[in-house]
């Protein structure tokens, strides 16, 4: 192979492998921190960081060395540190966090993130970032094609990158998982290093080795939990959208979405109350004109997850016909697996809540609940006022939308108002429930101007012993009607993230003076750690 050949291919795969790193990289944060815009703009910048100083010290470095040699022995140690990745990773974040818990609470997650990804990344990818210009350096041998050249390695580089954003997006991350994503691109950066070396017939014996411990990670199974401090944990994997985990004890069963902890969608063995905000929806029904419990209802749920809210309703109302849309088809089927969904529960739909309205504008619903998050908030595509007028014109006249919107803070509800006007400036009445000891708020809004009064009606007809009673005499009791609508997130203008990542920060806050008080009262730290991990 020749020189020039050489150096393209080595272009080609460091580009690649780049992407493949940055990519992966937000996914072995998502457990812990997330994979909201937020952390996808820190991951970007300090990878983008990384890759510039790179390119200075790669310049600089060719310049006064001008040796393949010296290039590929630094190739070869981003490559080892990129395969280490998967088994050091993780206890760099728990690590990460963990400083943070002390040092700046009321900034955790971006904190704990920043620190976490200048730690794992930064080194491997300051290393890629001096491959291209020493490639140029090495591969101009005629100054009159100098230009040619460096434009040719530059988009080789380039190719090899958009390669690199697919691959594992698609290909590796849903197959095999993001550790085995990041043992594969090592794998190649090794086999190139390899490559080079037989060739120079140096450093044989370490880059052989290397090469076939990396190859046998990468074939043979092994468990890799991002939970590792959980001992319940009966799935864990990825899809292409989400970390998925569900973990079972003796009374439920729980998926977690993109943090190792919390709780998107659960069944409960042997209650249909779950003790959750999915019990205070269920009075949505009761907001409509001469419902009872043997009603003929349509419902949209947007956001089915696993399913909690359809089972309920069915359960509740057995003459619902329920629509459900989840985006992300690997939690259909956990929900079918673990979940105990049944088919005549919900007709489900693999579709984007807004995609799904927006293509099925014929069919009109009695109810539909908005349940689809992003992490900690709702998608700012479904939280605006163009979302809230789709979801009226779904609507049919006497009919309800509730959503749940799951944070909130004691002194910040600018996300809540905002949220709650939004949907105020679309329909005639909209009411909230704070629930107790819990981040959500449950909002009801109705094209209705008597909604109010049917609920309290259809709530005196329940009885007794039904288990709707209480929590209907719980909402009654804690109804706000929400009358202005001059907050209003649009289209052009919804920074859902950025006010709910401040609450989480207060959130966080105050959970950690919680587990500072516990330390302080004789625990043991690591038992405290394990606590608030839970």
């Amino acid at each position: 192979m020749s020189k020039n050949i050489y150096i393209y291919l080595t272009a080609f795969f460091c580009g690649m492998s780049v992407m493949a790193v940055e990519l992966s990289a937000t996914r072995l944060l998502a457990p812990t921190f997330g994979t909201s815009s937020i952390i996808w703009t820190i991951v970007i910048g300090l990878i983008m960081i990384s890759m510039s100083l790179g390119n200075i010290l790669g310049g600089r470095s060719a310049d006064k060395y001008n040796s393949m040699d010296r290039l590929y022995a630094l190739i070869w140690a981003a490559a080892i540190y990129i395969g280490l990745i998967p088994f050091v990773g993780k206890y760099i974040i728990i690590l990460s966090v963990t400083i943070f818990m002390w040092v700046s609470p009321d900034n955790l997650v971006v904190s704990g993130s920043i620190l976490s990804c200048l730690i794992i990344f930064s080194i491997p990818l300051v290393i890629l970032g001096m491959v291209t210009p020493y490639l140029v350096k090495l591969g101009i041998t005629d100054i009159n094609k100098s230009g040619k050249t460096a434009g040719e390695i530059y988009a080789l580089s380039t190719i090899g990158s958009i390669i690199g954003t697919f691959i594992p997006t698609f290909i590796t991350i849903p197959l095999v998982g993001t550790s085995k994503t990041f043992l594969i691109f090592s794998l190649i950066l090794n086999l190139i290093c390899l490559y080079y070396f037989v060739s120079k017939r140096i450093r044989l014996a370490k880059s052989i080795i290397s090469s076939v411990i990396i190859l046998a990670l990468t074939v043979i199974p092994f468990h890799d939990s991002y939970a590792f401090w959980k001992q319940n944990i009966v799935y864990e994997g990825e899809s292409k959208y989400n970390y998925l985990q569900v973990s079972e004890d003796s009374k439920s069963v729980i998926l977690s979405t993109n943090v190792a902890f919390g709780v998107q969608s659960i069944y409960k063995k042997n209650s249909v109350i779950t003790n959750l905000y999915y019990d205070y929806a269920l009075m949505a029904p009761l907001f409509m004109k001469n419902v009872n419990f043997n009603s003929s209802k349509d419902v949209l749920i947007l956001g089915l997850g696993t399913g909690t809210y359809a089972k309920q309703l069915k359960h509740f109302f057995p003459n619902v016909n329920t629509d459900g849309v989840e985006i992300d088809p690997k939690i259909v089927d956990l929900s079918k697996k673990y979940f105990n969904l049944k088919d005549n529960e919900a007709n489900i739909y693999i579709n984007d809540g807004r995609t799904f309205l927006n293509t099925h504008k014929d069919k009109k619903y009695d109810l539909i609940m908005v349940d689809a998050y992003h992490d900690i908030t709702i998608p700012f595509h479904m939280s605006t006022k163009e979302f809230f007028a789709l979801l009226k014109e779904s609507l049919k006249p006497d009919g309800i939308i509730v959503v749940n919107i799951n944070i909130r803070s004691k002194k910040d509800s600018q996300i809540n108002d905002y949220i709650c006007q939004t949907i105020k400036s679309q329909m005639e009445k909209v009411y909230k429930c704070e629930l107790n000891n819990s981040t959500n708020t449950i909002v009801f809004a109705s094209r209705d101007e008597n909604s109010l009064n049917f609920f309290l009606n259809n709530s005196e007809s329940i009885e007794k012993q039904n288990p709707l009673k209480g929590i209907s005499e719980y909402v009654k009791a804690n109804l706000t009607e929400i009358n202005e609508s001059k907050l209003v997130f649009t289209d052009e203008v919804a920074p859902v993230e950025i006010m709910g990542q401040k609450v989480l920060d207060e959130i966080v806050a105050n959970e950690l003076e919680s587990f500072k008080n516990e330390l302080n009262s004789g625990k043991g730290f690591w038992d405290n750690i394990m606590q608030y991990l839970r």
